[in-house]
């Protein structure tokens, strides 16, 4: 017993020494070769290890980080994510303040190599948001395999995967791997993909299948001994590629083919318009001139039945196909002419004219728009709309009209006098007037208070056609005159006009024009005047309309400016 007790006392003797001696060997320094990754800082005290891991720091603790975000490798800057090392707590932690005997002991016998992890010092909101900036540039939306016609060929647009980064994992991922000594692998930043619903294959499929031989080379539509070739680049302009379910389809739109000019214009010779009859007056009877022949068209349903079957199709025998021609008879031949009504003359009025180039080929132009319409009972007849703009385009020159209360060079001068003959037609033919208007000034040629302009965009001449029965207007003109007659069924026996006096009589003013487009003007008076349309039937008065027009002074004009071309 005794002898133990020595022994054990002997032991503990010993220990206490080897722990003083522990002790007094670490004291409050950092052991002897203790390394941070890599940077030896053993021997040092706190502050001196702080300092050393500040100035010799390994370049992982500062280099970005390698990460990879689905099959793209970018980088992350650490300290924008929020990630450092935090030295001090670092140097602390290395100091191993541990004073049990077990541990300053061991220290006395150890190798004195010792690795110490670093402490890292994490900013959460930084690091989310730099995850959050890495997302905006890598993060993408899914692209659906898609195909288009552009400039008569087939345009795929292959398919792409949808990713979206996994911002909270991803902030996890980032501290966990911090730092990234040793050149490690990069990070691997979670996303979720969406996969697109038409895949690569199914492009592949509609190229091979569909688009391909729909661009192969234009299609010929024949009828008869008619063809009608449409091009690749026209058919890709109506036709619409759609998907449902992954599955590629295209569709055409025949109505908006049947509408483009590059089909509309050709169309209109491959078919016909039907011709109406020409009439004319042979001893106070209508007589038929010339008989309507009919004419053929194609329906936008008939155009896409013809083209869709050949789309898929290629070569030129098997892109031709026969379009089915639907015939169109004229309203008015020489079978109909009594059934419709038109029978007699209703009407007839003739404006002469000074002779000058720009009036013949204007009021030829516009005689050639009008002379054979034909206007339903209830129709309402346009000037405009039957003879369109005034421009070179539609056959019209420059001339010499009234504009801004005096004579002016401008497209078209001269149809009024068409105006106003139609004017007069329609008035003793007793149909309805519906929009009128007169000129600013009094034309002497011209009957007062029965005559009538036109202007594009804002003033027209229109009437209703309220006899109960067709109506065809005849026009015609030389270099110095214009007449339009109504030919249909008399509803009075006859229209008169009945003129009043001259009233609230004004001079004209003198003024100097310097605009190059001024034209000389000489001067007459301004006054007022009213023009009853008298109806009657066996000679007796049925109704009356009063007509009211108000003319400004026609002010003497003279010229100061130089004209174009002097």
């Amino acid at each position: 017993m005794r002898k133990a007790a020595l022994a054990t006392g002997a032991v503990a003797a010993v220990a206490g020494g080897l722990y003083v001696a522990g002790l007094v060997t670490a004291g409050d320094d950092i052991s002897a070769g203790t390394r941070v990754d890599g940077v030896d800082i053993g021997g040092l005290s706190r502050a001196e290890a702080a300092a050393r891991l500040t100035s010799a720091a390994p370049a992982a603790w500062k280099d970005p980080l390698k990460v990879r975000i689905g099959d793209t490798d970018a980088t992350v800057d650490p300290a924008a994510a929020g990630l450092t090392v935090d030295v001090a707590a670092t140097a602390d932690k290395a100091a191993d303040p541990s004073r049990d005997p077990f541990t300053v002991i061991g220290r006395l016998f150890s190798s004195g190599e010792r690795d110490v992890e670093p402490v890292v010092a994490f900013d959460g909101t930084k690091a989310r948001a730099a995850v959050a900036a890495t997302a905006k540039e890598h993060d993408r939306t899914v692209r659906e395999g898609a195909v288009a016609f552009k400039d008569g060929k087939a345009v795929a647009t292959q398919p792409r995967d949808g990713r979206a980064l996994d911002t909270a994992a991803a902030v996890d991922a980032l501290r966990g791997a911090y730092p990234a000594v040793g050149g490690s692998a990069p990070v691997v930043l979670p996303v979720s993909v969406t996969q697109p619903k038409v895949t690569a294959a199914e492009v592949s499929r509609f190229m091979k299948e569909v688009a391909t031989p729909a661009m192969s080379g234009p299609v010929t539509l024949t009828a008869g001994d008619k063809r009608l070739a449409i091009s690749a680049a026209t058919l890709g302009d109506h036709l619409k590629v759609t998907s449902s379910g992954g599955r590629l389809s295209s569709a055409l739109d025949p109505a908006s083919l049947m509408r483009d000019p590059d089909v509309a214009r050709p169309l209109d010779a491959f078919t016909g318009a039907p011709v109406e009859a020409r009439l004319g007056v042979r001893d106070g009877k209508v007589v038929v001139e010339q008989d309507g022949r009919p004419g053929r068209e194609v329906s936008a349903t008939a155009l896409g039945r013809a083209v869709e079957p050949l789309l898929t199709k290629e070569g030129p025998a098997a892109r031709t196909a026969p379009v089915t021609t639907k015939v169109t008879q004229p309203e008015l031949t020489a079978d109909s002419l009594a059934a419709l009504g038109i029978k007699e003359q209703m009407s007839t009025f003739t404006v002469n004219f000074p002779t000058a180039p720009y009036r013949t080929t204007n009021i030829g132009r516009a005689v050639e728009l009008i002379d054979g319409s034909v206007v339903k009972p209830g129709e309402v007849w346009s000037f405009n709309r039957t003879v369109g703009e005034r421009t070179k385009a539609n056959g019209f020159v420059d001339g010499t009209m009234i504009m801004d209360g005096q004579y002016q060079k401008a497209p078209g001068g001269g149809v009024s006098a068409v105006a106003t003959t139609m004017y007069n037609a329609l008035f003793f033919a007793g149909v309805q007037p519906v929009e009128h208007g007169a000129h600013s000034f009094y034309i002497e040629r011209y009957p007062a208070g029965r005559e009538a302009t036109v202007a594009w965009g804002t003033l027209d001449l229109k009437f209703r056609n309220d006899s109960g029965k067709p109506i065809y207007i005849k026009a015609s003109s030389t270099d110095k005159s214009v007449t339009i007659s109504f030919l249909g069924t008399k509803k009075y026996d006859s229209v008169e006009a009945v003129a009043g006096p001259r009233t609230n009589v004004k001079p004209p003013a003198e003024r100097k024009d310097p605009s190059p487009k001024c034209e000389v003007q000489e001067p007459l008076e301004g006054f007022d005047i009213t023009v009853d349309r008298v109806f009657k039937n066996g000679g007796t008065e049925v109704k009356r309309q009063t007509f009211s027009t108000h003319y400004t002074p026609r002010d003497k004009v003279t010229c100061v400016g130089e004209k174009p071309g002097r």
